[in-house]
């Protein structure tokens, strides 16, 4: 099972591994392996999130988020997406781009630097989305219940997770304005443009969210009508088959995948400049750590991870949470990478051992012939 999910990677790790000792030598080789592991521990909580979106696809979807949607992240958004920012940023054509990311790397860095705050900004409120609508949602099993249930309650107020989203971003907006303003005003016209990509991360959320979530919808009605009408369908044999609503709920899913998968990334983007600005070695590294993401994600929803420790799907929106806050922080102030991807981990790591301890007291509970409304206690939250 372990090399069947992740032997892919290995290969992967292998030939980038010998292409950047063939391009830069030992020197180069370092770096690649240094960003891989970065890539990883920034996004391991997006490899749970996205555990729980997979389960609910085919193996056919699974194959293709693990194919074409390696194909996305890695040339996408770890080669192509730096790219275009940069001739985005500096009203020049795509291939002056790439010649500028070849030949002129400090040039490069420098546009792509300049251009964080609209990029953090638009990652930022996609993903502070996804932990808001997490946290207002009423569900049976709770992680930190004194801060859960309250605000289950809360989001019962229609639209309450956007008020707050756009809160947000007014207030990171005017205070980023405030602060150029103070020191000279160098990057006041920047203050627009953040509140713009914030605005356009949001619109994004909603429009792939809210797609994707319908389709599921529609599909979860179709399955259930027809388990209802199975005897009568077979005696007919007029059936209709679900493959055209299965496939448009998976296809807006991979998209929503991916989208998330592009907002996780912008920070290891952004944070791989403080390695290097070789864009080769950085798409090699960061590609190779994307792969890894990929395979850990298929492998948690193969073995029933998160079915087992329920915990851990809290713990990756909770670092999601920390990771939004993280990005719109960095438009006005510089925060280490490793503050980052410690964050992540420490947080998936507390949740992680607060279901091991779930688990270990249903254990106790089952031995010792509670009730059933006792074990619902001990199992809804810590």
């Amino acid at each position: 099972m372990l090399l069947k999910t992740f032997g892919w990677s290995f290969a992967i790790t292998a030939l980038g591994l010998a292409a950047a000792a063939v391009y830069g030598g030992w020197t180069a080789f370092g770096i690649v392996a240094i960003l891989a592991v970065l890539e990883i521990s920034l996004s391991f909580d997006n490899a749970v999130v996205n555990a729980g979106i997979l389960k609910k696809m085919n193996a056919f979807w699974q194959k293709i988020f693990l194919t074409v949607g390696v194909l996305i992240a890695v040339f996408g958004m770890r080669l192509v997406f730096p790219v275009v920012i940069v001739a985005i940023s500096a009203k020049i054509g795509p291939i002056d781009a790439v010649d500028l990311a070849l030949n002129d790397k400090d040039q490069y860095q420098q546009l792509v630097t300049d251009a964080h705050p609209s990029i953090a900004a638009f990652g930022g409120m996609f993903l502070l989305m996804i932990f808001l609508d997490f946290i207002f949602e009423d569900r049976d099993i709770q992680w930190l219940r004194w801060i859960e249930r309250p605000l289950a309650k809360l989001g019962k107020v229609d639209m309450l997770s956007v008020c707050i989203a756009l809160i947000i971003l007014l207030i990171t907006s005017m205070t980023f304005a405030v602060h150029a303003h103070q020191h000279g005003g160098g990057h006041v016209d920047k203050a627009q443009t953040v509140l713009i990509s914030g605005v356009a991360g949001l619109i994004t959320y909603m429009i792939v969210g809210g797609l994707s979530g319908y389709f599921e919808d529609k599909l979860e009605e179709e399955e259930e009508r027809e388990h209802e009408e199975e005897e009568e369908a077979e005696r007919t044999g007029k059936k209709k088959p679900a493959v055209v609503l299965a496939g448009q709920a998976a296809f807006f899913m991979f998209l929503y995948l991916e989208v998330l998968d592009a907002s996780f990334s912008f920070d290891g983007v952004i944070g791989a400049f403080a390695i290097t600005n070789d864009i080769v070695l950085m798409a090699l590294g960061l590609g190779i750590g994307a792969m890894y993401v990929r395979s850990l994600t298929v492998y948690l929803v193969r073995q029933g991870t998160l079915d087992d420790y329920v915990y851990l799907e809290h713990g990756a929106h909770y670092a999601i949470g920390a990771l939004a806050v993280i990005l719109l922080v960095t438009i006005q102030y510089e925060i280490n990478e490793v503050v980052t991807g410690l964050v992540g981990v420490v947080l998936i790591a507390w949740s992680f051992w607060s279901s091991v301890r779930r688990n270990k007291a249903l254990a106790e509970a089952e031995g010792k012939g509670l009730t059933s409304d006792e074990k619902a206690e001990v199992s809804s939250g810590v």
